[in-house]
């Protein structure tokens, strides 16, 4: 008799097994096909000098799929020339991205002169470095939850000249 209880609870503690698996395959299908925001890198600029260093600022394009704003938690950045960290940060609650539209988010980026001084080394006759730029945008998407969306960028960029500081 016991045997056959055994059996009954293995069959029973099997098919919940097995729907638990389904429902899990069916979630994973779903969050891999709900759309997700779409960024670009569109510019990287020379803006200014200030007290603290030089100011770069990048042109960010992000598309939002859904047709209601969506809250941007965070961007974070790092700003590399020659495979070494010249820049980098983490801006908070930068705002929302417009419902079924293009937002276009300025990521102030700010070189240190001591750093900025150190890369005059790489500098050539046409005054600019090389760069990579990363961009981590983090959105908090109902449902999801938080997601980080990473883009990156490579060019070269302007070092001011002394007109810039006068």
């Amino acid at each position: 008799m016991a045997s056959a209880e055994q059996k009954e609870v293995e069959e029973k503690g099997s098919s919940i097994s097995s729907f638990l698996d389904k429902a899990k395959g069916f979630i994973a299908e779903k969050l891999t096909n709900i759309p997700t925001p779409e960024a670009t890198i569109d510019d990287v600029d020379f803006k200014g000098v200030s007290r603290q260093g030089v100011d770069y600022h990048a042109k960010v394009s992000v598309k939002n799929p859904y047709s209601q704003s969506i809250p941007i938690c965070q961007i974070s950045f790092i700003l590399k020339s020659n495979a070494r960290t010249i820049a980098s940060g983490t801006i908070q609650d930068p705002g929302s991205l417009v419902g079924g539209g293009t937002t276009v988010l300025d990521v102030p980026v700010k070189v240190a002169y001591g750093i900025a001084v150190s890369l005059m080394s790489d500098v050539g006759a046409d005054w600019d470095i090389d760069y990579q730029l990363d961009i981590g945008l983090t959105f908090d998407i109902p449902v999801i939850g938080d997601i980080t969306l990473p883009i990156s960028t490579q060019g070269e960029i302007k070092l001011p000249s002394l007109r810039d500081f006068f």
